[in-house]
């Protein structure tokens, strides 16, 4: 059996590997638009998102908390170091999954959907914490996606009766401008969200390990993590910038701005709340929602609806592959 200092440093790297894999698959949520827009270019995009991603990350820690104690009962699995590590592995292989094919599904709750099915395989299902899970995440899980749906369709309804008599050409030239700024808070907004996630995956590692005696983030795990997800975005997430910016619905700027602008709204009050919401819900149906205030038909909804069956599998998909994982180390000798 690994020595536990060498198995927690084993955790930790798979962990930011998670989270080097979150940065890159979901970069397209806060530079999809601004790209496919040709507002920026892809290499100025992902270079702004990488560094307000990494701001972002440093402000609160709500969201990593509701992560490290929220879904499972911590002290039901204490002492259980495998259980993090199966659960990073079922997120790694469903993100890795969805990326090849171009889905933009959810990398939040891959994590979530790998708790659960790692502390379910360990200790049954009274390990995994669902008063909090439905509060947390299963409600929003239907909330935040028609909240950013309904932003994204008003604000667009907004800017339309505004500017229904300047010129087209001045309008798309503001608009260049304002994106840039609507861009960069939807990077930020990503950063307060996500890195939190694997911030909170990290603490609880360190808390069943015996590493530590509370579920406190260290600032070495806020450092840590907000590093690597500036890396992951800089890597950039390409077909599914293809996908966000071009197969839902044709953008213009004005667009892309009605779209970030709505769905960082919904995203920052989320991270407010301490709930782990999927940036990628948010910015996809407020895009729908931006498309929609146009006409229906506008809206490829054969590509909303693979979208759609993506999010609804990725918490039992990662589930399961993370039960099986944690089957193996079991097997293997690392569960005790």
């Amino acid at each position: 059996m690994l020595e536990l200092p060498i198995f927690i440093t084993l955790v930790i790297i798979v962990a930011l590997i998670f989270d080097f894999t979150n940065g890159a698959h979901d970069s397209a949520n806060a530079i999809a638009t601004i790209v496919s827009t040709k507002v920026l270019s892809p290499r100025s995009a992902v270079i702004m998102a990488a560094v307000l991603n990494l701001a972002g990350a440093f402000i609160g820690t709500k969201v990593a908390h509701t992560i490290g104690s929220g879904i499972v009962h911590a002290d039901m699995v204490k002492g259980c170091q495998a259980l993090t590590l199966a659960a990073l592995m079922g997120a790694i292989l469903w993100n890795v999954f969805t990326w090849y094919l171009g889905l933009p599904s959810s990398s939040s709750h891959a994590l979530i959907g790998g708790l659960i099915g790692a502390a379910a395989a360990y200790r049954g299902w009274s390990a995994v914490n669902f008063i909090s899970i439905a509060e947390k995440v299963l409600m929003p899980l239907i909330v935040s996606p028609l909240s950013g749906f309904l932003a994204g369709y008003l604000l667009m309804l907004a800017l339309s009766w505004s500017f229904r008599n300047a010129h087209p050409r001045r309008v798309n030239i503001a608009f260049r401008k304002l994106q840039i700024v609507s861009s960069a808070f939807m990077a930020t907004s990503h950063g307060m969200n996500d890195a939190q996630k694997t911030m909170g995956i990290i603490t609880l590692a360190l808390f069943v390990g015996h590493y530590t005696t509370d579920l406190t983030v260290p600032i070495w795990v806020k450092l840590s993590c907000a590093l690597v997800m500036a890396m992951g975005t800089a890597a950039g997430g390409w077909k599914i910038v293809k996908t966000m910016g071009h197969k839902i619905f044709k953008l213009e700027p004005i667009h892309g701005f009605a779209a970030e602008t709505s769905a960082a709204a919904v995203i920052s009050i989320a991270s407010h709340f301490g709930a782990p919401i999927s940036t990628t819900h948010i910015i996809s149906t407020s895009v729908l929602g931006v498309g929609s205030s146009k006409r229906l038909s506008a809206v490829r909804w054969g590509i909303a609806g693979n979208m759609l069956i993506a999010w609804v599998l990725t918490i039992p998909a990662a589930g399961c592959v993370a039960a099986a994982c944690l089957m193996l180390l079991q097997n293997l000798g690392f569960v005790y």
